[in-house]
């Protein structure tokens, strides 16, 4: 069997690792710390919950599972929205942020489509 390009797992956990790094430099005020809360629960519930979706125990718990990796990396994004509407935090690491939130919930939402065919 051909190795996979990337491992996804890995990725999700880079997301998530440099989203927090990013949170480290925005502001403290109310907007900065309720957000950055927000988006470091979003962030690290996807990686999280794809490492539950690697211990499904059947395709529909997976297909579960996958959702709520998909819904947090769209929270994710909105988050990152919200703090580049406000000028938050370094605007090439956001535009990054924001670009692999996107990339990775079309993954994600592919996969779904998938395993929803063997249903």
């Amino acid at each position: 069997m051909p190795k996979p390009k990337y491992n996804l797992e890995e990725r999700l956990v880079k997301f998530a690792g440099e989203s927090l790094l990013f949170l480290n430099d925005i502001p403290k005020d109310t907007a900065g710390s309720n957000l950055g809360s927000q988006l470091t629960r979003s962030v690290t519930s996807s990686a999280l919950n794809f490492g539950e979706y690697q211990g499904a125990e059947s395709i529909k718990d997976g297909i579960h599972k996958l959702g709520i990796v998909l819904k947090e990396l769209k929270e994710s994004r909105v988050a990152l929205k919200i703090l580049a509407f406000i000028n938050y935090g370094n605007v090439e690491e956001r535009q990054h942020l924001l670009s692999e939130s996107n990339e990775l919930a079309v993954i994600i939402a592919t996969i779904i489509k998938k395993k929803r065919r063997l249903l």
